[in-house]
């Protein structure tokens, strides 16, 4: 489906709730609403036409109401790049959010720089942001701050000789590789090291081999998708018995659902505080943001909360500041998310800088532990 959606305007203004106006600041959006990665885009594209439906009802901002205007390109590089060009030549956007993938994202990055259009990626690849991108931003954890986290808590359990599982896709090829690029810092070596294609219904072949290599303490599998549904299904069938852990590619309760409850015990993940917003303690800064989040999506969309929509309430959020601070000329947008300091968001507290258009650090993840079918923190 390649939707053009714009928001809920016309709706309000047929209720007298709004100005007789067209919108007057356009946001554009290329996500994968449909498609392979749909778990990620859907409720990015719930979100961020909930926000602005949210601030048009409030009056927009600085009195002046949103468009927005999203298409979805299904997680195709191809159609991402062809919609990121019509948001920018044709629909005039003043900011772009979306690249639900790796692969969409770098494909719309040049169309963005070559424009000189502020672009939000919610996509995990630290590749989008280092080297520094003048006109390229992102709300996610980066791949290789998840393999220090995850590295680190292998550390704290005395994990010395680990396997590797991977995805061949953009983001398990990512990982992998900035993995392999930390790993050494933790004293910890990869000993067995196998990958799979996301089409792949079987891992068994892989595991049978990890499981069989002398002196592997605990299983990595940086991964998104079904595959590490698989993975952790075919884990539990093996009795391989060693610490799973996974990225947090996988962080939603689909994951669960798809592996299994009890063969997605015990699996350690890095996420965001979204997924346990009810046992953050109340001194958490964020747990009123992800609270409200969680409230609102999941009373608006029937759904539940996903780490992936809060990524799209970020950027959403941070733009709106932005919008609020510049008005809608991209290079004052531009000026101001880089200057973003502060915001306590869905995925951590962020404070951006001209080296650092991600603005978070480790403390932005929390260690996850699936127990009886739901997240726990890990102390």
């Amino acid at each position: 489906m390649n939707r053009l959606t714009t928001t809920a305007i016309a709706t309000l203004m047929a209720l007298g709730l709004a100005p007789a106006a067209q919108a007057e600041i356009k946001i554009g959006a290329t996500l994968s609403a449909t498609g392979p990665a749909s778990f990620l885009g859907d409720p990015e594209a719930k979100t961020l036409e909930m926000l602005v439906e949210e601030v048009n009802a409030a009056g927009g901002i600085n009195g002046e109401m949103l468009e927005l205007v999203m298409y979805d390109d299904g997680g195709d590089p191809n159609k991402a790049r062809t919609f990121a060009t019509r948001l920018v030549e044709d629909d005039e956007v003043a900011a772009i959010i979306g690249g639900t993938t790796t692969g969409t994202t770098m494909s719309i990055i040049p169309v963005a720089e070559d424009a000189e259009i502020p672009f939000i990626s919610l996509a995990g690849a630290v590749d989008i942001i280092d080297p520094v991108k003048a006109w390229v931003f992102k709300t996610p954890h980066t791949d290789r701050m998840a393999c220090q986290k995850i590295f680190e808590d292998m550390q704290k359990r005395g994990v010395t000789k680990i396997g590797m599982i991977s995805g061949t896709d953009g983001f398990g090829a990512s990982m992998q590789a900035q993995c392999k690029g930390v790993v050494g810092d933790y004293g910890i070596e990869i000993v067995a090291d196998e990958t799979y294609d996301p089409k792949d219904a079987d891992m068994t072949p892989q595991l049978t081999n990890i499981k069989n290599t002398a002196g592997i303490q605990a299983v990595l599998n940086p991964g998104f998708g079904q595959g590490p549904s698989i993975v952790t299904r075919n884990y539990k069938q093996l009795a391989v018995g060693l610490p799973l852990y996974q990225s947090h590619g996988v962080a939603s309760k689909g994951f669960i659902d798809l592996a299994g409850v009890e063969a997605a015990e015990g699996v350690r993940l890095p996420a965001a505080a979204l997924l346990v917003a009810d046992i953050l303690p109340d001194s958490d800064p964020q747990k009123a943001v992800v609270t409200a989040y969680r409230d609102g999506f999941e009373k608006k969309t029937g759904t539940p909360v996903s780490t992936f929509g809060g990524h799209a309430y970020d950027a959403f959020m941070i733009l709106k500041g932005a919008l609020e601070k510049a008005g809608g000329e991209p290079a004052a947008i531009r000026d101001a998310i880089e200057g973003t300091t502060g915001y306590v968001g869905t995925g951590g507290i962020v404070n951006m800088t001209a080296e650092d258009h991600l603005g978070l650090d480790l403390t932005a993840f929390k260690m996850l532990e699936i127990k009886n079918g739901d997240w726990t923190i890990v102390e």
